[in-house]
């Protein structure tokens, strides 16, 4: 019976990790401009990557092996923001402009009172 349960967390698991990283290169290919694309990417890629970490850690059912897959976890968890924040701000500062969808650019609003200080 608990191996049954334990077969199930881990495929459960495994479809949702499936899901959010094809969600995640879905937005890739579909949405309009790099700082939409990178933001999926970023948040969809880091959980469906997490859960297939963890399944791989449950399915094992070895300390050593879950706590490897744990240590992956938080390793994405830590620079997947941090990555996302660089490659948005490099953009930004290459000259990349959002979409006509987007609304409001804070980031050229900040750089426009910045420069009114100086």
């Amino acid at each position: 019976m608990m191996d049954l349960v334990l077969a199930l967390l881990v495929g459960v698991m495994l479809v949702g990790g499936g899901v959010f990283t094809f969600l995640a290169a879905l937005g890739l290919v579909r949405l309009p401009d790099v700082y939409t694309r990178m933001h999926a990417a970023s948040k969809a890629g880091t959980v469906g990557s997490g859960l297939m970490l963890f399944a791989a850690g449950v399915h094992s059912l070895d300390v050593a092996i879950f706590t490897r897959a744990l240590a992956g976890f938080v390793f994405f968890v830590l620079t997947a923001p941090v990555a996302a924040h660089l490659v948005a701000k490099a953009a930004h500062g290459a000259g990349y402009r959002l979409t006509r969808l987007s609304v409001i650019d804070d980031m050229r609003e900040a750089e426009r009172r910045d420069a009114k200080k100086r």
